[in-house]
């Protein structure tokens, strides 16, 4: 059984042949290609840009310590080429769409996209008329400032790519002092066969103002290449919740960035659920700039199969008295392997910082491997920072104590590791949502073979 902080058991398959950088030919993404996108003129430079800052850059490998362990060296970006630019109706909805607007129930807002194009846009009348904002950012008069206010810079080639190619960026803004009580979904469907699709969401929260958004990413069963980017700006006194989930094919490779700024007695409360993907990564940066900011940082996890899933954290405390809490939760089994390697920040000057890192992994069959990795980085001294792994089998009290209750030993696994999830998933902090991720740890359940589980 694999687990631990050493390096996981790799599957040496052939892999292309890469160049040294970013700049090698690539013959469906080009600069040309990048600003023959759809969307005003204001665009283009912005995506020319980033392309030319793609290029310029080298492409991540696995020698480098952020992205050790990942699989990153397979992945041949020649496969895949940009989805088509027309926008194509979503009608009906696919199920696992409409699941979660069923489960969240009423909403303030919606928008939905299909192959990176935004198809449907909807928002209370009320919300409108006080200034929130929802839809494309190519529809805002000063949608180009709003773009560029990124919260940090991007940390790779790949990001740098999905600025290029984001053909129509998302934004929720909200303007000072108002509260959006119900949520707005972000619902992103793929359906193009090794098509390439970059979904990038904005959330601007202004002082003092309150928003909970739901972004999901789901696709057909085709393979294909999903580049997320989420930048959230949580201004003075503001309130986010953002809960991100992706059950992509199993034949897709995710690769996502999340990018938080929390500012002053402000708090972010985020969920990241990982489901889909052959090889699906997500990297979050939350950097707490303001005194008394918050960021709470949760995620769920769950593969099998030949599935990998990989998180890197960075909870990055620039402001004095700020606290920063994070728990993820993960289960790998069949062959699925999983990685998480964290950082809590303090820099000199954010004295009084409270900041807590968690990790914890089920492995449940002798092939799966996970592996978990806490640092700290300090150079402030009056604080108080803790940081913990677990990677384990099912716990055999546990189980023991339920077979001798009379429930079957298969049954009893299946029960403890419902237990396992359901400590984070109660924690989803935009009600409803919760429901789907349920279902979606329970499918998984539905085929693995727990009754001789060691």
């Amino acid at each position: 059984m694999g687990a631990g902080c050493g390096p996981p058991c790799r599957d040496r398959r052939k892999r292309p042949t890469r160049s040294t950088g970013a700049r090698s030919q690539l013959s469906q993404f080009t600069v040309e290609a990048a600003t023959a996108l759809p969307g005003p003129g204001w665009l283009r430079d912005p995506r020319r840009a980033a392309f030319e800052r793609f290029q310029a850059s080298e492409l991540p490998t696995e020698a480098e310590e952020v992205w050790r362990y990942s699989r990153i060296d397979e992945l041949d970006l020649e496969r895949y080429s940009p989805a088509p630019g027309d926008p194509v109706p979503l009608d009906p909805l696919p199920a696992p769409l409409q699941a979660l607007l069923d489960a969240v129930g009423p909403r303030a807002g919606l928008v939905v996209s299909r192959n990176g194009r935004v198809v449907h846009t909807e928002l209370d009348a009320k919300l409108s008329e006080r200034g929130v904002v929802v839809g494309s950012v190519t529809e805002v008069p000063d949608g180009a400032e709003l773009l560029a206010e990124a919260s940090e810079p991007a940390p790779d080639a790949y990001v740098e790519l999905a600025t290029a190619f984001a053909a129509d960026p998302v934004l929720v803004r909200v303007p000072p002092g108002v509260a959006v009580e119900r949520p707005i979904l972000v619902l992103h469907w793929a359906d193009v066969e090794a098509g390439a699709i970059f979904p990038r969401t904005a959330v601007r929260a202004s002082e003092a103002s309150q928003v909970s958004v739901v972004e999901q990413v789901c696709s057909s069963q085709v393979p294909g290449l999903v580049v997320p980017v989420a930048d959230l700006e949580v201004a003075d006194a503001a309130n986010v919740s953002y809960v991100a989930v992706q059950d992509v094919s199993p034949e897709t490779w995710y690769i996502g960035y999340q990018a938080s700024r929390v500012g002053q007695e402000a708090t972010l409360s985020s969920f990241t659920a990982a489901f889909g993907g052959e090889y699906a990564r997500v990297r979050t940066d939350s950097r707490l700039v303001g005194r008394g900011g918050t960021s709470n940082l949760l995620a769920a996890y769950f593969g099998d199969g030949e599935q990998m899933h990989d998180f890197r954290t960075m909870q990055d405390h620039v402001a004095p008295k700020t606290t920063s809490d994070l728990l993820f939760k993960g289960a790998v089994e069949d062959l699925a392997r999983s990685v998480y390697t964290g950082l809590i920040r303090v820099r000199k000057g954010a004295a009084g910082t409270n900041a807590f890192q968690t990790n914890r992994n089920l492995v449940l069959s002798e092939g799966a491997h996970a592996n978990s990795v806490p640092n700290l980085e300090i150079d402030e001294n009056d604080l108080s920072c803790s940081h913990a792994s677990a990677v384990g089998p099912i716990d055999e009290e546990q189980r023991y104590y339920l077979e001798s209750r009379g429930i079957p030993r298969g049954v009893a696994a299946r029960l403890i590791v419902l237990g396992f999830f359901e400590d984070i998933l109660s924690r989803t902090p935009v009600r409803g949502v919760e429901s789907v991720l349920r279902k979606a740890v329970a499918a998984k359940l539905a085929h693995t073979e727990l009754g001789d589980a060691p």
